[in-house]
């Protein structure tokens, strides 16, 4: 990996100045967006959407099962918050950290997916999760191509 490619990803000092592709900064904004509202949503949500969304079937648990899951789902939400709460200072503030987030969203759903192949969870449908674990790998690692991209300069 070149030095210009080290120094997109892990710069000495962060700034405001977005030096990729302008479609991964793009697509940067609605990802956080979507994140910080799933992180409230499994935090403040009764069954911290484990079976409304990812359709777990909690009504079939003992009492203490459901509500096992229902608090990782909502510790789950906090980490969700504080990614969130990073990505979100990064598109107001620090928009270098972005490549940087594109790698760890890339790791995140990347790890999620092969978690979910290694200790499958029961569920009665296909959750929004599932796919994005699927999807999202690939847009991230095109993302952080693009983001990491030294966009064209008009001089």
């Amino acid at each position: 990996m070149s030095n210009a490619i080290l120094n997109r990803l892990f710069p000495k000092q962060f700034d405001n100045v977005y030096r990729g592709n302008k479609i991964a900064l793009w697509l940067f904004y609605p990802l956080t967006a979507v994140t910080l509202w799933r992180s409230q949503h499994h935090i403040t949500a009764p069954d911290g959407g484990a079976q409304s969304i990812a359709t777990i079937p909690l009504d079939t648990y003992t009492q203490g099962g459901a509500q096992g899951i229902i608090t990782i789902f909502a510790l789950w939400g906090l980490a969700q918050l504080a990614m969130g709460l990073v990505m979100l200072l990064a598109a107001v503030r620090y928009k270098s950290m972005v490549p940087l987030l594109w790698l760890l969203i890339f790791l995140e759903y990347a790890g999620r997916k092969l978690v979910g192949i290694y200790k499958p969870l029961e569920t009665v449908g296909t959750a929004p999760g599932a796919t994005a674990a699927t999807v999202l790998p690939i847009v991230a690692a095109v993302m952080l191509v693009l983001a990491l991209w030294p966009e064209k300069r008009a001089d």
